[in-house]
């Protein structure tokens, strides 16, 4: 047997979410849901009209089967309720804020200059935030949570700097 093709893969990416996270936005609806409710509060009529006009023809009750998965996973909450004629109006909103992008293909070439600069300040604050990490108490995988807590502590920094700028 030959080789055709062997190349090196170095990780430059962690994304950190839970796997019922990842389950509840890996409908591309539900995705655009938590987008549209980021600095928002709507109701489920609101939300299904807001969805018609970026491409998904939902009806009321799949947009609210939609917005249950969402609130199981935490990523959205009722917010406000409302009585109208009788019936109750439920308003949600959100604490996450989803950022869908593609990588440009030249962003590697455009920012290395700039990933490599800063890169040597980051890594020198993550260290000294791994050693406090490190000692968490967990019963999983103790680099893993240390890890995800790490991502979760910068996660957090990073968009109250992002919010700041809003």
């Amino acid at each position: 047997m030959s080789t055709i093709l062997e190349k090196p893969i170095s990780v430059n990416r962690t994304l950190a979410t839970s796997l019922e996270h990842a389950k509840a936005i890996e409908d591309p609806a539900r995705a655009k849901v938590l987008q549209l409710l980021y600095r928002k509060h709507l109701n489920a009529e609101q939300i299904t009209a807001q969805l018609k006009k970026s491409g998904f023809k939902k009806a009321l009750t799949t947009t609210r089967h939609h917005l249950e998965i969402l609130k199981e996973a935490e990523l959205i909450e009722v917010v406000k309720i409302e009585e109208k004629r009788g019936a109750m109006i439920k308003y949600y909103g959100t604490s996450t804020k989803l950022l869908d992008y593609e990588t440009p293909k030249d962003f590697e070439k455009k920012y290395s200059t700039v990933i490599k600069s800063t890169s040597k300040q980051i890594e020198q604050l993550l260290d000294a935030l791994s050693k406090k990490t490190g000692k968490a108490k967990t019963s999983q995988n103790k680099q893993e949570y240390s890890q995800y807590l790490m991502m979760e502590i910068v996660n957090r920094a990073v968009t109250t700097v992002f919010e700041k700028r809003h």
